[in-house]
């Protein structure tokens, strides 16, 4: 065969490879296998990534991402229960912290002053088990302002978010003395909002052109609640734990995103999570919601888009759960993983998926450091001291070099 023979032969493998690539991937998913199956209005071409720190939110637009979505057990794929609500007026909310939750909401790279205000469902630990970090971890993380924590109240005041709050600070004691002095503690100071848990859709938050009511909800003890936000003509609405209740079927009609849960089926509930089968029946339609009973209250509300979480959402799991919702509700439906990205206007509702930075860093501080007062470092024994190694040699030049650069001249507490 000729050169040009050989080159032609060349030229047609690669444009047939090419060819073969792009007709693979005609879907537009680029290898990547969507978790949500029957999104709503999302449509194949609206379908890309979003990458956190990198895109504007629009004045009228509202961001809500999935930061917990699997079940009380936390795993890899899935962390407990929580959502960010980014709002096109810079305003930012957290509803639930569960256990797991704060890496992923680190990977949204937000400055941690923008995030200082959560509420909490109830005060199970899938549901406020990462409260702890995200406070004491958040005054590294160059938080400078208050953390602000909405939370109901239960039958006796021991049961309520305010008793919670003081018992983890007492928890933390430790911890929060290590800071004492050391560090800019600002981010260190707790302000809880208790509001009694039988407000039936009580205002608990009102500020920035910002309405958010509780409603009471059915799961465990008194002192379960569920959520809706109002802004800008846009409704965002989130059971947290509940069992189907009249409060919620009155109040939370056509909303723009109805975030709920949606349990596993009893009989996962014994084949995949182990359950004795009267366990099954109970936890998964009597202290949460089954998909047949969430798709129920769906089609009694008619949101935009309802959302289904609270479940291992899998590929052999969500077929299932699909399946029997659609025995009880046909209209707009996604059913959540972590990192679910939705974008709400008047207009559109855009469904995608987060891009992850794993070696994500803390973002700069929003305002100038106040310099640590040593007077309120607490002091260690003589005896801890005792054992210090100085390395004088070794950590003399460390600080030479950090007074050379920045004009200070510190000094080592252990010579």
């Amino acid at each position: 065969m000729s050169t040009v023979g050989k080159a032609a032969a060349i030229f047609a493998i690669v444009i047939a490879i090419i060819g073969g690539y792009v007709w693979g991937r005609s879907d537009q998913q680029a290898g990547r296998v969507a978790p949500f199956t029957e999104t709503a209005e999302a449509e194949k071409d609206e379908i890309d990534v979003y990458y956190p720190g990198a895109e504007e939110l629009g004045k009228d637009e509202m961001r809500v991402v999935a930061l917990g979505t699997g079940m009380p057990t936390s795993r890899p794929k899935q962390a407990a229960a929580c959502w960010l609500v980014e709002l096109g007026n810079g305003d930012k909310f957290l509803f639930d912290i569960g256990s797991g939750c704060h890496e992923r909401l680190a990977a949204q790279k937000i400055p941690y002053d923008l995030i200082d205000k959560v509420f909490i469902g109830h005060l199970h630990v899938d549901h406020y088990g990462d409260l702890a970090s995200f406070w004491l971890g958040g005054t590294t993380m160059n938080r400078l302002v208050p953390l602000r924590i909405w939370g109901p109240s239960g039958a006796t005041p021991e049961y309520g978010t305010q008793a919670a709050i003081d018992n983890m600070k007492e928890m933390y004691v430790w911890d929060i003395g290590t800071r004492s002095g050391v560090i800019d503690f600002r981010g260190g100071e707790l302000e809880v909002h208790e509001f009694p848990f039988d407000g039936i859709n009580e205002v608990i938050f009102q500020e920035n052109g910002v309405t958010i009511r509780s409603l009471p909800a059915i799961h465990g003890l008194d002192g379960a609640i569920s959520f809706i936000l109002d802004w800008n003509g846009l409704k965002f609405t989130y059971s947290s734990d509940t069992i189907p209740n009249k409060w919620w079927i009155e109040h939370t009609k056509n909303a723009d995103i109805s975030i709920h849960e949606c349990f596993l089926p009893s009989v996962l509930l014994v084949t995949k999570q182990g359950f004795a089968p009267i366990e099954a029946l109970q936890v998964g339609t009597q202290g949460h919601t089954s998909p047949e009973q969430f798709g129920k209250v769906m089609t009694m509300t008619e949101p935009r888009l309802a959302v289904g979480y609270h479940f291992f959402n899998d590929f052999d799991t969500q077929p299932e759960v699909m399946r029997r919702v659609r025995k009880t509700y046909q209209g707009p439906l996604a059913l959540a993983v972590d990192y679910m990205v939705f974008n709400v206007t008047k207009d559109e509702i855009r469904v995608r998926m987060s891009a992850v930075d794993e070696e994500v860093w803390p973002s700069p501080p929003m305002k100038k450091k106040n310099p640590p007062d040593f007077e309120n470092v607490i002091p260690i024994s003589d005896f801890t001291k005792s054992g210090a190694l100085a390395f004088p040699e070794i950590v003399q030049p460390i600080y030479d070099e950090i007074n050379q650069i920045y004009g200070t001249d510190f000094e080592p507490a252990f010579k």
